[in-house]
């Protein structure tokens, strides 16, 4: 891997300029081992340490990571509250540039710069897999610091929060088709899913089983299988989209609803697992003015969060866990009656919901 250093912030794309500021601290480093820029961003420790994933992933510009891990880290702030845990919003970003692949050593001295990074904040943030990392690779940060969560099975830890994260988005699904339809019931429902990842994947393979009719659709091709395998139609990504269905569920990278987006869906709702899904504030007014009705991100992916933190509880129970991850689908359609009854959008009620506990 060849790395060049960072250039100064005047050369840099003009996006981070936009990104909103409001954290408690952001830490910036170049990690010693892997020459890599590396962000820990804390945005909130009201309600207690701040817990969010590690992302490793390519941006055009250190920056863009930067900006990713403000972003990110003030949406998980919102997540944990309305999931109602006791933990603070953060984000840790690793920027890797653009057509940089890293090899089994480079990810290793990756994950221990980002150990030490965290390390550094005394306790403020946790950390856990997330898009780029895994389990596996927490075990490593693991060996530099203890605020790290989500450690395989097979070396002490609860493993990888994909299995919950897509259960609530489920419930979150559920709760969508009975506003919209007046039922439950995913039998016969023509639904979109962008993005087969880790919860992806999974999502398909419930919905799929219980009767849904799929539209499926990755950036990496090999996904494919999947879609056969299930017995769901592929599109390209770029299409997705466009294609006429029920509900439309993006389970990739942040962003997907921008104004072009939202004008050429054929929805009725929009519920999926991505964080950040709008590229601009504005887009759940656009949604709403569209009549598709959008379940808000933040509280829709909380099954991961709320997995982490109550399975690392010496007093853990999976069925207690389970449960607090299917009333993911109560508070989904607790926001749609108040955006209703107080004439907002979904966000405004989804922010209300959790800004009550950051007071």
């Amino acid at each position: 891997m060849t790395l060049h250093p960072p250039t100064t912030l005047h050369a840099a794309p003009s996006f981070i300029a936009n990104a909103e500021f409001g954290h408690e601290k952001v830490l910036i480093s170049t990690g010693r081992r892997s020459g890599l820029v590396i962000t820990v961003a804390v945005h909130s420790t009201v309600l207690g340490q701040a817990l969010g994933g590690a992302r490793m992933w390519n941006y055009p510009h250190w920056t863009d990571a930067v900006a990713d891990a403000l972003r990110l880290s003030a949406a998980m702030t919102l997540k944990n509250s309305a999931a109602g845990l006791h933990r603070g919003g953060g984000k840790s970003v690793i920027h890797l540039p653009m057509g940089v692949t890293l090899t089994a050593d480079e990810k290793r001295d990756a994950m221990l710069d980002l150990g030490d990074a965290i390390e550094s904040l005394n306790g403020a943030y946790m950390t856990a897999e997330d898009v780029g990392t895994s389990a596996e690779l927490m075990a490593i940060v693991a060996e530099r610091t203890e605020h790290v969560c989500g450690l395989p099975a097979d070396q002490g830890g609860v493993g990888e929060p994909a299995d919950a994260t897509s259960a609530g988005v489920y419930a979150s699904i559920l709760a969508t088709c009975d506003a919209l339809f007046g039922s439950r019931d995913v039998r016969g429902r023509h639904i979109v899913i962008s993005g087969l990842g880790q919860v992806g994947g999974r999502l398909a393979r419930a919905l799929a089983a219980a009767g849904a009719v799929l539209t499926v659709s990755d950036v990496n091709l090999d996904r494919r299988l999947l879609a056969t395998e299930i017995g769901a139609a592929w599109v390209d990504a770029d299409e997705a989209h466009r294609v006429e269905a029920d509900l439309f569920v993006p389970c990739g990278l942040g962003g997907a609803l921008n104004p072009q987006v939202i004008a050429e869906l054929k929805v009725g709702g929009v519920v999926g697992a991505a964080n950040n899904q709008l590229a601009y504030r504005h887009g759940a007014a656009e949604l709403a003015g569209r009549g598709i009705l959008w379940a808000p991100d933040f509280v829709v992916n909380g099954g991961g969060v709320i997995y982490l933190d109550m399975a690392t509880q010496p007093d853990a129970d999976a069925s207690a866990i389970s449960l607090r991850v299917e009333a993911i689908g109560d508070t989904v359609a607790t926001i749609f009656r108040e955006s209703v009854s107080e004439g907002i959008t979904t966000l405004d009620a989804a922010e209300r919901l959790a800004e009550a506990r950051l007071v």
